[in-house]
């Protein structure tokens, strides 16, 4: 099957472009996430999908049909909203089997297919219980258990893990992933949470002001940024000024990088430097020569920061590799070559 084809689509409300001449190819079977700040159009996008938006200009393609205009109902999509919008006055089984009653579905057909729903999703023996008595993540697994109930092609989550506690959501993210990998099921998450896009996505499209700024992997959008926005989005990193000197080198912060290269035709322009790449040591044996400003130990991972030539850098390492550093104490900055990324600012 040849999945979902969006094709330079444009929603506008008057003047105002929300999403900007998008384009993206979703293969079957894999697991997208739209990531991106309040405001990028990942949601305006999302709808568009759905039918619950219609777009301005371009065209969506679902398997080889041409869904742009297509009534959402005859769309073969599930989505779970952020609210979850789950019926308080019916039972877990009933809210589960709607969709298969409103279609006609038997009544034995509508409980074979909602055992099967509980029981994937980890909630068997649930069917007659309210849903008001179930807990945040159980209310999450319902909705989605609704939403996959017709079998649809495609599978559209609109932010669904926002509501959760922190490690509630991590496991959550976790379960949504293997899920739809054993059901094969081609899946659109809309988050602002990169950590929770890393995690789950095969593929991660990062939106800004209306447009796609970066589609591709996580390892790819992590490591090989497309600009200053996307570095500074995804995890944390350290931008930082590079240019020529009167020799023809690079410099960062006025330190001489022999190995990198700034681009054809360009005399100045911005690294980016993940801070587990960053590495500590002596004054007067690194690039810079810089002075702690501030230390803090999360257990898994204990960060540095670092004033060098009036700029913070921040370093991290692991607990064995913690260096033995305080608060005021002078020390050398290393930038390996090899770690840094020049991107467009």
């Amino acid at each position: 099957m040849s999945g979902l084809s969006i094709n330079a689509i444009t929603k506008r409300f008057g003047d105002f472009a929300a999403v900007d001449d998008v384009t993206l190819a979703v293969p079957h079977g894999s697991f997208v996430c739209l990531l991106g700040p309040s405001g990028c159009g990942k949601t305006t996008l999302l709808r568009m999908i759905a039918g619950l938006e219609e777009p301005s200009a371009g065209a969506i393609v679902l398997d080889g049909d041409d869904i742009t205009t297509l009534p959402t109902h005859k769309r073969n999509l599930g989505m779970v909203f952020q609210s979850l919008a789950l019926f308080p006055h019916l039972t877990v089984g009933d809210n589960i089997a709607y969709a298969l009653r409103i279609r006609g579905a038997s009544k034995q057909d509508q409980r074979k297919r909602v055992e099967e729903l509980l029981s994937m999703i980890h909630l068997s023996g649930f069917a007659d219980r309210p849903v008001t008595k179930l807990s945040g993540g159980q209310r999450q697994r319902v909705a989605i258990a609704r939403a996959l109930a017709l079998s649809p092609k495609l599978f559209l989550l609109d932010e669904p893990l926002s509501a959760l506690d922190a490690k509630l959501r991590e496991a959550m993210q976790v379960e949504l992933r293997q899920l739809q990998q054993r059901l094969g099921i081609t899946t659109i998450v809309v988050t602002h949470d990169q950590r929770e896009a890393m995690t789950m996505a095969d593929l991660v499209v990062v939106m800004g002001k209306g447009k796609i700024l970066q589609a591709a992997a996580p390892i790819e959008i992590y490591r090989k940024p497309a600009d200053a926005f996307v570095a500074d989005f995804i995890g944390i990193t350290n931008l930082l000024p590079v240019e020529k000197d009167g020799a023809g080198r690079s410099t960062v912060l006025g330190a001489a990088v022999p190995e990198l290269a700034c681009p054809s035709g360009m005399t100045k322009a911005t690294i980016s430097i993940r801070p587990e790449d960053v590495r500590l040591t002596a004054p007067g044996k690194g690039m810079l020569d810089g002075t702690v400003t501030f230390v803090r130990d999360l257990g898994g991972t204990i960060e540095t920061f670092v004033e060098a030539a009036g700029t913070t850098i921040t370093a991290v390492a692991t607990p064995r590799e913690r260096p033995d550093v305080q608060v005021g104490q002078k020390v050398g900055v290393l930038l390996p070559a090899e770690s840094c990324v020049v991107v467009k600012s």
